[in-house]
């Protein structure tokens, strides 16, 4: 279909929020736009507009790139877009939800969530259901008949890491998965005993006394296990990783498959760990920065 884009514009309403636990905020956002939306991957990654800093409620045009549209505005009325995981997308009901991590006011997109009302406006830019192909925007691809699978991820991918294994579940016979999940306090350590074919590690900062990504790292060098398939360690080329590591598996192996999100400083390091010294092959394993140490998440 010409002129069809895979991401598009979508003009939503807040209908309701609640707490997932206490550092996670689960938002429902509705309004007809919806019907035309759609989610092809628990990770599908959206980018979501916030009022401007001066204010100024997000209203870019439907039609045009958006981003385009974004830079044509002046500094101060340009939305603040952040990424975050589309959790769920149910269009009969033309409602979308989407889960934010809940650090206080220090950011503009966790400050509009704790103090948001239903009826405050926004904007997603999110995959199109007019779109005849596939809109890209994730990284969950395992193969077919997947035996053995691995997730590690901190609080800014839990959304999408609790997304996929609900996927896998939907499977008459779930992979064998060991899930490693970073979080702020116990609290977050929501309950996932109906995942049955998951060994799954939280690790709670507070209660642990550790830093971001302390635990993380201890955990997976004294608990992870590998498939009989990883081979020799392979020299990982540091200087390429960027400060903003993103790297796509490419296996068609079942014999495993990864998924690693988190602080880019914390993904770097497990992959040095994984590649470098396991020597799971770079070609099975995702690493995906969601957000960097310094930098807006």
């Amino acid at each position: 279909m010409a002129g069809v884009q895979g991401y598009r514009l979508f003009n939503v309403k807040l209908v309701n929020k609640s707490p997932v636990s206490p550092s996670l905020l689960r938002l429902v956002f509705g309004g007809p736009d919806v019907a035309k939306m759609k989610c092809d991957s628990p990770d599908q990654r959206i980018k979501m507009l916030f009022p401007s800093a001066d204010g100024s409620i997000p209203a870019l045009a439907e039609q045009g790139e958006w981003y385009q549209l974004l830079q044509a505005l002046p500094q101060e009325k340009r939305p603040v877009v952040r990424t975050y995981t589309l959790r769920h997308v149910d269009r009969e009901r033309q409602q979308v939800t989407v889960e934010f991590v809940s650090h206080g006011t220090e950011g503009p997109a966790s400050a509009w969530a704790l103090h948001s009302q239903p009826g405050n406006k926004i904007q997603i830019v999110a995959p199109n259901a007019d779109y005849p192909h596939d809109s890209g925007g994730y990284e969950w691809t395992p193969p077919a008949g997947l035996r053995q699978g691995l997730i590690i991820a901190d609080e800014t991918a839990l959304p999408a890491a609790r997304g996929i294994l609900e996927r896998l579940a939907l499977q008459p016979k779930p992979p064998k998965i060991q899930a490693f999940f970073e979080v702020p306090e116990q609290g977050d350590c929501v309950d996932l005993s109906a995942f049955s074919f998951a060994e799954i590690h939280w690790l709670a900062r507070k209660t642990l006394n550790a830093t971001h990504g302390g635990c993380l790292l201890r955990a997976v060098r004294e608990s992870v296990r590998l498939p009989e398939t990883a081979g020799v360690a392979e020299a990982v080329n540091e200087e390429a990783e960027g400060e903003l590591l993103w790297d796509k598996a490419t296996t068609a192996s079942n014999h495993f498959y990864g998924w690693v999100a988190a602080e880019s400083t914390v993904v770097k390091l497990l992959r040095r760990y994984l590649i470098g010294e396991c020597g799971v092959s770079h070609d099975a394993i995702n690493f995906m920065a969601y957000w960097s140490k310094g930098r807006a998440r």
